[in-house]
């Protein structure tokens, strides 16, 4: 099998393993709605956000449509750029990252493309998928499913703290997906490797 088959196939795992999860979660759990996973220190708390990773965005009704047809671009150009490194033979390090960071994208496409379409909202209710009545929005006006929270420490700054001072705060704040993380650790890979990976051939 090629490397870019490879690489296919392991795109094709990480994002069942996103949908699968992000499924579940729109179908067995509310807007809101939590449960411990470790602790205090490690949630599933179900929120939606039309934007980025974690739970940024951009404001409007053009803005979610932008954000989208950004995301399709991006992914676009980089299963090209995946294809080139592999059919050069290029580290197999980077095709990881690379392959992780279109999974995470693409991940986050699917939600903004398709649930609205074939989710009811979850608002005071747990999803149903496929509903009689249509779902909640239109073609690339769906929300992405996060879930992931870890709040590992809570407390308030100290009042000597200019700007911050007395303020509560919680880190790790942001509510994340699956998706998030693969792009996350594809990134950080190549920050972390980029002399191995981008190696220059000797003249």
């Amino acid at each position: 099998m090629s490397l870019f088959k490879k690489s296919v196939a392991f795109i094709v795992l990480l994002l069942v393993l996103d949908q699968i999860v992000k499924i579940w979660i729109k179908t067995h759990m509310m807007h809101g709605e939590e449960f411990s996973v470790f602790g205090d220190w490690f949630l599933i708390h179900f929120i939606e956000n039309n934007g980025m990773a974690f739970g940024m965005e951009l404001k409007g009704e053009w803005g979610k449509v932008l954000l989208s047809l950004f995301r399709i671009a991006a992914v676009c150009g980089i299963g090209w750029y995946l294809y080139d490194i592999c059919a050069k033979k290029a580290p197999l390090g980077l095709v990881i990252s690379i392959g992780l960071i279109f999974s995470g994208a693409m991940g986050n496409i699917l939600d903004s493309a398709f649930y609205g379409m074939i989710f009811n909202d979850s608002y005071y209710q747990v999803s149903t998928f496929m509903p009689e009545a249509g779902g909640y929005s239109s073609f690339l006006h769906g929300k992405v499913v996060d879930m992931l929270y870890f709040p590992l420490m809570e407390g308030n700054f100290p009042s000597w703290m200019p700007v911050w001072g007395g303020e509560h705060y919680i880190f790790f704040r942001p509510v994340f997906n699956i998706a998030d993380s693969y792009i996350t650790i594809g990134v950080a890979l190549i920050l972390l490797f980029q002399r191995k990976y981008f190696v220059k051939e000797h003249e």
